[in-house]
């Protein structure tokens, strides 16, 4: 490698798209590695890396503390909980997301799973494929027309979610404390102040909210009993937002009706998980930004974002920790 060539590290689930916007520069020297990389393969490799995507892997302060040429650290996707921002933040490190490449991807699948368990699709194909044709009016299916959704995070994702549901004629109630409540309704939605007076209200919650400590444990056995009998539960953002004993609880009693899950608090989800027992339960492997078109997009505003670092132009739109460009 030549001497004046800067390293930067990229997962190899990374798509090739954004991985030939990095290789097609001559003075970057592109490293791939394993995206299950352990820390003790990971850190000696730090040591002289100028930039790294992650997608999975966890970067806090022992991989900062490995990194003393660490320039830009970004993310292949819009979620953070697994970067320690504040180690980064005091290297003057910019930790870096792929703003909207996977918002739409995200939109959909939360609108597809709220289909889903409002037409009961997984039990309809058991009973054609299961050869009882004539149960099928023993539990009918309902329309999404004239329900009511509350949305939880009203960002990237949030507020494309939100125009899916209000194409489909639904009342649409929104609930982020950190977006001021003429911006929601002058985007045509009813803003909410309170989530637990709100809640009663939905037949449909849909979480849009990041991980954090303020939000893990959100949706709590407390507030799923605050929701109506029959209601249901969607989940594309983060594991642990909601209490999962918890809502298996109100799912197996029958108080929620059904609940659609991209994410788990602990992923993979394990084999024989409780939530995966019931009937109720539409379940995805964290797939609802991992699309085709998403993947592609999300690897080249990576590839971006890091050569904005690199190059001293950095793209402030996709900097979490903005205090860090001064």
């Amino acid at each position: 490698m030549a001497s004046n060539k800067r390293k930067v590290m990229l997962p190899h689930t990374m798509g090739q798209q954004g991985i030939d916007v990095i290789k097609a520069r001559a003075d970057i020297e592109t490293v791939i590695y394993p995206a299950g990389i352990s820390q003790a393969d990971l850190l000696p490799q730090l040591a002289d890396c100028a930039g790294i995507a992650l997608s999975g892997t966890p970067y806090r302060q022992k991989e900062m503390d490995a990194s003393p040429a660490m320039q830009v650290v970004a993310r292949i996707g819009v979620g953070y909980d697994a970067v320690e921002v504040p180690a980064l933040t005091a290297r003057g490190v910019p930790l870096m997301v792929a703003g909207t490449a996977n918002s739409t991807s995200v939109a959909e699948q939360a609108f597809h799973l709220m289909i889903a368990l409002a037409k009961k699709n997984r039990g309809m194909d058991g009973l054609v494929r299961g050869g009882k044709w004539t149960d099928r009016h023993g539990h009918l299916p309902m329309e999404l027309s004239g329900k009511t959704v509350l949305i939880l995070g009203f960002g990237r994702i949030g507020t494309r979610s939100a125009r899916r549901c209000a194409a489909f004629d639904m009342q649409v109630l929104v609930f982020d404390p950190f977006v001021d409540a003429k911006t929601i309704a002058d985007a045509g939605y009813e803003p909410v102040s309170d989530l637990d007076a709100a809640l009663p209200q939905a037949d449909f919650l849909s979480i849009h909210c990041p991980k954090n400590p303020d939000t893990v444990g959100l949706i709590n056995a407390a507030r799923l009993a605050r929701m109506k009998k029959g209601a249901f539960v969607v989940n594309t953002a983060r594991g642990g937002i909601v209490d999962e004993p918890a809502l298996y609880a109100a799912l197996a009693s029958g108080h929620i009706g059904g609940a659609g899950l991209d994410v788990f608090a602990e992923e993979p989800a394990p084999v024989g998980h409780d939530l995966l027992k019931l009937d109720s339960v539409i379940a995805s492997p964290h797939m609802a930004g991992v699309t085709t078109e998403a993947v592609a997009a999300m690897a080249v505003a990576t590839a971006k974002n890091i050569l904005s670092v690199l190059d001293g132009q950095p793209n402030r739109e996709n900097v979490i920790n903005k205090e860090v460009l001064g």
